[in-house]
């Protein structure tokens, strides 16, 4: 999959007439950039160094603390235009940037957060993008997890899973929805929804809440659908006594008020 690409085809539903070969370019161009300041450097620590210098002091991109769930948060060429991003954007820029100058990265879908690794020879680091692009060993993951839950979940090995890009373009479009769902904006949500279950359809959270948000909007037949496939789909889920509640309000002719809880 090639990922920028695939984030720029998400944005270019919310702006048509986006050129996504023109925000592939400004990617090259920020390699080039870091290309040009190296000189004959090959060493990858430099590189690294060097990456993360271009994108956070000298073209200032930054986590985007004030106004966490702006939409253009999500968007690949508003970060770009704007500096401006979440966890996840601003780690596939760094990602994609570093991937063009022939760094061993990858994605982490850590906890609350995204960060993105370095697999060195000798070592491996983890880069915090919502932070400045900020250096850490892997040993003080648990610092940084402290940093978002207070101490309160200890680190466990999958938290520092690699996240492939079908993954990354998935957590992306999760984060998307929740900003709708904020909102109120059922139309947008569905539609981000809607790409997640193209990329993962197996994703039970993502089947359970086409169902809700199809409710919320008033099409009940298809919400009934929805909600019965996905238990069918997932036999015991945590949630089936309110999803069952919710299938006998829609029988009935009930919409469901705000039942948005956990979307």
């Amino acid at each position: 999959m090639d990922l920028a690409r695939a984030l720029l085809l998400v944005a270019k539903e919310e702006y048509p007439q986006l050129s996504v070969d023109l925000y592939l370019a400004r990617l090259d161009q920020l390699a080039e950039e870091v290309k040009d300041r190296l000189a004959d450097e090959t060493a990858p620590l430099v590189i690294l160094d060097e990456l993360v210098d271009t994108l956070y002091v000298r073209r200032k991109i930054s986590g985007n603390k004030q106004a966490y769930y702006d939409p253009r948060n999500c968007f690949l060429n508003d970060v770009l235009d704007r500096g401006l991003g979440v966890p996840i954007t601003l780690g596939i820029v760094l990602l994609e940037v570093g991937w063009r100058l022939g760094l061993p990265l990858e994605g982490v879908s850590f906890p609350g957060t995204f960060l993105v690794r370095y697999k060195g020879d000798a070592l491996d680091l983890l880069l915090d993008p919502f932070d400045g692009g900020k250096v850490r060993f892997e040993d003080e993951a648990q610092e940084l997890l402290d940093g978002v839950y207070g101490g309160v979940i200890q680190l466990k090995d999958s938290f520092l899973r690699k996240s492939d890009r079908r993954d990354m373009l998935a957590r992306l479009l999760v984060h998307l929805k929740g900003v709708y769902v904020n909102v109120g904006d059922h139309t947008r949500a569905l539609a981000a929804v809607e790409r997640v279950l193209l990329v993962t359809p197996k994703a039970p959270a993502e089947n359970r809440s086409r169902g809700v948000l199809l409710a919320c909007m008033g099409r009940h037949d298809e919400a009934v659908e929805q909600l019965s496939d996905y238990l069918r789909e997932f036999p015991g889920a945590a949630d089936t006594r309110r999803v069952e509640e919710m299938l006998g309000d829609l029988r009935a002719g009930i919409t469901p008020q705000d039942d948005l809880e956990g979307l």
